[in-house]
């Protein structure tokens, strides 16, 4: 019989219930028995002793919150009965030492990449077409207009386009709202893409966004590094960029920042300005041409192999429940430790999160200067988010608070757990590019999709994404790879998730055995034998961190 509640920590006093348990039931704790006063929903947890009001509350060996009144043991927690608490930070002694996995099995493992010139191996091969301001987002627009469907990227005609279609027959059939409501969406229809004019580029993207112009001069100076690095990716094959002129993301600016992250770089870049060209129908068929011509060179490079220790990989999470962090985030974190000990590199963000596990990731900084910057960087977002009336307290959503995480300290334990065991090699600010193998640090917003956003743009080649409640986030130019943390969730969402966790929870399968399950997956995508599912439903989001005010 499979358990029915998890004790993550020796250290915790409270635990999950890992299935709906009724009031009355009897945990066996050891040589005694805890009954349940009341019922305890799966992924929620409960007191295993007796705690004061205003007692601790202990969680992954952390504080993660503090009593609001008295909680009796086999009474669930829940947010009438327990406040958001986690425990301070300070720069404290180095604790490098971790659990290095066994990698016999993955060292000559090789995937199937795009090799570029500064020595960097896409997983994948994209043309990009980027807005330097919102100015010239419909300009991007008529440019996807023009190319998607005539270079084979996208069906003539989509399964949704032919289902309205089919309603405006009805309605000129005089048919009425019955039988309109009856009608059904046939995702087989023949909408199939056209054959593609280069088969070696997975693709062309167009990066609309808000930004460029209105904010302050740190936000446009951030808006170029992403920029900059989504144009130096591994998985970019080469850039057109529009500016309008004027706007404070100057193509100076840009050029700087290409520059710092690839002094050498030596792959197509075409960037038209508008106010010197003057004529927008000019400048569109520029665009279209010179485009065009950088994809004729760009389809020249074809996948070769490159060892593991080539990808970079991101560590993401959204629509978390009480399951993630003992599930699909440990899962991750064992794949996180193969790839650091391979010599690869992977990239833990989403600051907000990382509420109450300070401690432990400063201590892990390869030495101190990091552990100063990393909790330098995570008071000032809280005090910045608290001077606005929302600390990182305030993060929890309420999907997640109605799946078991209470607090932010509970969901940040657990979201920690993607990042595996092994030291914090590098604390990088966004936008910054990543650098240096082993476990990278980046402060990024709880945002899933800016917090995504920003790890392909610190030079992540692949995304690794967990989810308990589910979300078709995705990227234009990273696969971005779905690990549901239970079984329930996959089979209801199989058209956007990847990969199911849900056997950790039923006892039918080990944290390790689910890790190398991913990382084999990871390299068939990363092969592009195997396409993501954001990829196939083009998730192609995209939204820059807004860090300033707008002036």
């Amino acid at each position: 019989m499979a358990n029915q509640t998890l004790l993550i920590n020796p250290a915790d006093n409270i635990e999950v219930a890992l299935s709906n348990l009724d009031q009355g039931t009897i945990i066996q704790k050891g040589l005694a028995k805890l009954t349940l006063k009341e019922s305890i929903p799966a992924k929620h947890k409960f007191a295993i002793v007796d705690i004061p009001e205003g007692g601790d509350i202990r969680m992954y060996g952390v504080l993660v919150g503090r009593a609001l009144k008295p909680i009796a043991r086999g009474e669930l927690i829940s947010t009438n009965n327990i406040r958001h608490a986690s425990d301070g930070y300070k720069l404290g002694k180095r604790k490098t030492e971790w659990h290095i996995p066994d990698i016999n099995k993955w060292k000559f493992k090789n995937f199937m990449g795009f090799h570029r010139p500064d020595s960097s191996v896409g997983t994948a091969n994209y043309w990009l077409v980027i807005p330097m301001v919102f100015c010239e987002n419909k300009n991007v627009t008529v440019l996807e207009e023009a190319f998607m469907k005539a270079l084979g990227y996208k069906p003539r005609l989509s399964p949704y386009q032919e289902f309205v279609e089919k309603l405006v027959c009805l309605k000129n059939a005089a048919k009425g709202t019955e039988e309109i409501l009856k009608a059904e969406l046939k995702l087989d229809a023949n909408t199939g893409k056209g054959p593609q004019i280069f088969p070696n580029i997975d693709g062309i993207k167009f990066l609309n966004h808000t930004l460029g112009c209105g904010g302050t001069r740190q936000d446009a100076k951030a808006l170029c590094g992403l920029l900059a690095g989504y144009i130096t990716h591994p998985n970019t094959a080469g850039a057109t960029v529009l500016s309008l002129g004027c706007q404070n993301a100057q193509v100076s600016i840009l050029m700087e920042e290409i520059k710092a992250r690839d002094p050498h770089y030596a792959r197509p870049l075409y960037v038209l300005e508008q106010q010197k060209i003057g004529n927008e129908q000019q400048m569109l068929q520029e665009a279209i041409k010179k485009s065009f011509a950088g994809m004729l060179q760009a389809n020249e490079n074809s996948r070769k192999p490159a060892p593991l220790n080539k990808l970079c990989i991101g560590l993401e999470c959204g629509g978390s429940d009480g399951f993630s962090g003992i599930s699909a985030n440990p899962a991750i974190g064992y794949v996180s430790d193969i790839l650091v000990a391979l010599g690869g590199s992977v990239i833990l963000s989403e600051f907000p999160e990382l509420c109450g596990v300070e401690q432990e990731l400063s201590d892990r900084c390869m030495d101190e200067n990091m552990a100063g910057r990393f909790m330098g960087l995570m008071h000032d977002y809280n005090e910045k988010a608290e001077s606005l009336g929302s600390g990182f307290y305030a993060n929890p959503s309420p999907g997640n608070i109605r799946d078991g995480l209470i607090t932010d300290a509970i969901k940040s334990a657990g979201a920690a757990r993607k990042g595996g065991t092994s030291p914090v090699t590098a604390v990088l600010d966004y936008p910054e590019k990543q650098t240096r193998p082993g476990l990278n640090l980046l402060c990024t917003p709880g945002s899933d999709v800016e917090s995504t956003t920003a790890e392909v743009g610190s030079g992540a080649n692949i995304v690794l994404f967990t989810t308990g409640l589910g979300t078709p986030t995705g990227n234009p130019i990273a696969p971005v790879i779905k690990i549901s943390s239970n079984t329930p969730l996959y089979e209801k969402m199989k058209d956007i998730i990847d990969i199911d966790t849900g056997d950790i929870i039923a006892g039918k399968e080990t944290v390790q055995e689910a890790g190398e399950r991913i990382l084999d997956y990871v390299i068939q995508v990363a092969s592009g034998e195997i396409k993501a599912k954001a990829v196939e439903q083009l998730h192609d989001d995209f939204i820059p961190w807004k860090r300033g005010i707008s002036l």
